[in-house]
């Protein structure tokens, strides 16, 4: 038998979060206090802090909702069907367009994500560590194929996320708009040259 209790405390998380998020979004993290989230919730502060000790946790509830919706995205790319030099190809470029479209052109979350990396930087470690993880699925996949060379494929990983973090890194993302430097398709072009295998190579020279 499942008691209602069981059902309500992760239903009233979430329901902080999503109305936290919208807060954020629209006045901002550092205006926005537990007051007004208990306010929008129509409950009164005490009862946020039952679930959410802080509001740096409630902070670090968004951003990880945020980040995980990226990290699913990756991890369907990974597990699909298909090339891995192609699947690589989307999952670098769906990295950096939804770090695009959720951070970088709403400046109230950008501001978050800046908070994020100073207070709570386990989070976004984590969450680096997951797209490194991603990458590396599919640079291992792309090994055992023949199409990508990669004598450690973790380090590959770890290469091609810091060759990519202008186009990953929400802030750096912000500070390259119209600054000199290659696009992200010249850019993940340089990776897979990097990671093709000499005789993927040599294949291609004889056709």
């Amino acid at each position: 038998m499942t008691l209602i209790s069981d059902h309500v405390e992760p239903d009233t998380r979430e329901r902080i979060l999503v109305v936290a998020e919208r807060l954020f979004r629209q006045i901002g993290y550092q205006k926005t206090t537990v007051a007004d989230i208990a306010k929008e919730l129509r409950m009164s502060p005490a009862n946020v802090y039952r679930f959410f000790d802080s509001k740096k946790a409630i902070h670090e509830g968004v951003a990880r909702g945020l980040m995980g919706g990226v990290e699913e995205a990756a991890h369907e790319i990974v597990v699909r069907p298909g090339p891995a030099a192609l699947r690589l190809r989307e999952l670098m470029t769906a990295i950096h367009r939804m770090n695009s479209e959720r951070y970088v052109g709403d400046s109230k979350l950008h501001e978050m994500v800046e908070i994020a990396m100073e207070e709570s930087w386990e989070v976004c470690k984590a969450h680096m560590e997951r797209i490194t993880e991603s990458i590396g699925g599919v640079i291992a996949q792309g090994v055992a194929s023949g199409e990508f060379e990669a004598a450690d494929v973790a380090v590959a990983a770890m290469c091609a996320c810091t060759a990519m973090m202008r186009f990953f890194h929400p802030q750096m993302i912000a500070q390259a708009i119209n600054k000199p430097g290659p696009s992200i398709d010249q850019m993940i072009d340089f990776v897979m040259v990097g990671l093709t295998s000499r005789r993927q190579t040599i294949v291609h020279k004889e056709t």
